[in-house]
């Protein structure tokens, strides 16, 4: 792809971002073609978190057994209630992973046809931020996908409010709160990001952000409350927890 320059017209302009988008395009269809075909692959990771086996659920194992406790092993069974449902899940799937696996092209693409529009010196901080912005959303998918939902799906999914009733959850219930749940929490882990981009600016400070630090709570949890599949405080805690974290490393970022 030609790279973007001063000179150009605004249509060639448009020519390049069009090439770009035609690229990323066909990218992102490759690896989702390539994540459906390789079904088995793609839903061992996806149903992980729903077995006993899941690593966090062992070393939950092996921390009660330190501490002198046993945990008791969970069976949490899915159930399709749709004719046509577990395709269209396969699919949408397919294209999540796709769009994941795709998306270090897709920053490449994206920033290769802005960069030659920015100077020497304003080219380094929006490499920093979109560098910095891309690991901390990846850390906050891998955060959400081995501690925030498994846990959360282990206490919903085998909560009873009676032995009478048992637990069938749906698929689809299921792969929408893995996903927004990983999203929810990738946009969260923005925080510290988004903390040293507005204090650059000029725009925030930490002594501003320890005066209001029991503001900021009151909003981490409405916004945890929002985020969150379900209105338990158990989730609602899980989610609010590492925001606090976040908000804190943010204050010393900014210091």
């Amino acid at each position: 792809m030609p790279a973007v320059t001063n000179t150009q017209s605004f249509w060639e302009h448009l020519d390049v971002l069009r090439a770009a988008i035609i690229k990323i395009v066909a990218v992102t269809v490759v690896f989702g073609i390539a994540a459906f075909f390789f079904k088995e692959e793609l839903f061992v990771v996806v149903l992980a978190p729903k077995n006993d086996g899941f690593i966090t659920y062992r070393l939950l194992d092996r921390m009660a057994a330190w501490a002198g406790s046993t945990v008791e092993p969970f069976s949490v069974r899915l159930i399709n209630t749709g004719l046509a449902q577990q395709f269209i899940i396969h699919m949408k799937t397919a294209l999540c992973g796709g769009v994941l696996c795709a998306s270090p092209y897709i920053l490449y693409q994206l920033f290769r046809f802005v960069s030659p529009a920015l100077y020497d010196n304003k080219r380094w901080y929006v490499t920093r931020i979109v560098g910095g912005g891309y690991a901390m959303f990846g850390l906050g998918v891998l955060v959400s996908y081995f501690l925030i939902f498994p846990l959360t799906f282990r206490f919903l999914g085998t909560y009873q409010v009676s032995g009478e009733v048992d637990n069938l959850i749906a698929l689809e219930s299921y792969i929408s709160t893995l996903v927004m749940m990983c999203l929810a929490m990738g946009i969260v882990f923005e925080i510290p990001i988004l903390s040293w981009l507005f204090a650059k600016l000029g725009f925030l400070s930490s002594d501003f952000m320890r005066r209001y630090r029991k503001h900021a709570i009151v909003i981490i949890l409405v916004i945890a409350a929002i985020i969150t599949p379900t209105s338990d405080v158990f989730t609602l805690s899980l989610v609010a927890l590492p925001m606090c974290v976040l908000y804190e490393i943010s204050i010393l970022i900014v210091k």
